[in-house]
């Protein structure tokens, strides 16, 4: 299987996507990795990989690629020589069976409507993060691919996101709730009030409102809301875990009796950190557009590039793209 990176990608790109798929190609064998990017940049760091390895890795040259700061649409349209655009147009001509990318989140969306196209009965692309909480793992959509939305946009989210849950993620029957302000009908805005009714009305398992405090505990299956607040929503809870460990270091320092205690939690601490570390989940699967493409956090290193590209791949062998299609087309509300 070949898969596209976008090796310009991210706040520590190159080196970062190189290690990254040098790590995946040495533990997947069946794996390819096509690097796109600056050769004169990626070949150096490419050169220490095993022979077995460098043999799957294949750079695709170019020196135009999309920063933070470039508008996502007006950039994809005008780098049509930049390393994410070249790693979706291997996507749509069937060259690569997916695209892994850490760069610019309007971009990728952008590249994934423009480039791939939407699913047949999808307005907007959903980005779906899965969350590990305390009784289950629930899938927040959206996370920032559809920032302003209409109530299809968040019925559509809805479907995509019990269809992900029912047929890749193995959960029989998904519950679905929009968070709110309020478990209370009366709560919400008319966006977040119509799109209730349309989920009541349909086939879906809709459990009603969630509110913030009810997605770590892990009160449903699918967790649905619009792009602006699933991003800041996703941002805080980063936060306020780096938070807590940065409280508790602090406090260990300070004084001898927190660094015995610490002797005895420190297994456990660690089994935590790992459960709820962002690396480990690697990528999130844009879902609704024609292709496998697969958003990687900004900030990623090789760890979480190597486990993005492995999201990539299973999206791939568990027919993700066509799964959704399928089901769209059935009539899944």
């Amino acid at each position: 299987m070949l898969l596209a990176l976008d090796a310009m990608g991210g706040d520590r790109a190159p080196q970062e996507p190189c290690r990254g798929a040098v790590r995946a190609c040495e533990s997947l064998p069946d794996l390819e990795v096509a690097l796109v990017g600056d050769g004169k940049r990626l070949e150096p760091l490419l050169e220490e990989a095993p022979s077995s390895v460098r043999s799957r890795l294949h750079v695709v040259h170019t020196e135009e690629y999309i920063t933070m700061e470039d508008s996502p649409s007006v950039s994809m349209r005008r780098k049509r020589n930049s390393s994410l655009r070249l790693a979706l147009d291997m996507v749509r001509g069937k060259e690569a069976a997916g695209c892994v990318s850490a760069g610019n989140t309007g971009a990728i969306v952008a590249g994934g409507v423009l480039v791939l196209g939407r699913i047949a009965g999808i307005d907007r692309p959903g980005l779906g993060v899965p969350l590990l909480s305390l009784s289950r793992t629930s899938l927040l959509i959206d996370v920032g691919a559809t920032v302003r939305c209409k109530p299809v946009n968040l019925v559509q989210f809805a479907l995509m996101g019990s269809i992900y849950m029912r047929c890749l993620a193995g959960v029989p029957e998904p519950s679905v709730a929009l968070l709110s302000n309020g478990e209370e009908d009366i709560k919400g805005d008319d966006v977040i009030s119509e799109a209730r009714e349309i989920l009541k009305a349909s086939s879906l398992n809709f459990v009603g409102y969630v509110e913030g405090k009810d997605v770590p505990v892990g009160k449903t299956d699918v967790v649905v809301c619009d792009g602006y607040t699933g991003n800041v929503l996703l941002k805080f809870g980063e936060g306020l875990g780096e938070g807590v460990f940065g409280l508790m270091k602090e406090e260990i320092r300070r004084s001898f009796l927190p660094k015995i205690g610490l002797a005895f939690m420190w297994p456990m601490l660690r089994q935590l950190h790992t459960r709820f570390d962002y690396e480990k989940q690697g990528g999130t699967p844009l879902l609704g557009v024609e292709g496998t493409v697969i958003k990687a956090h900004g900030r990623s290193k090789a760890r979480a590039i190597d486990n993005a590209l492995r999201v990539a791949r299973q999206f791939v062998l568990q027919r993700g793209v066509e799964t959704i299609r399928e089901e769209v087309a059935k009539g899944g509300m």
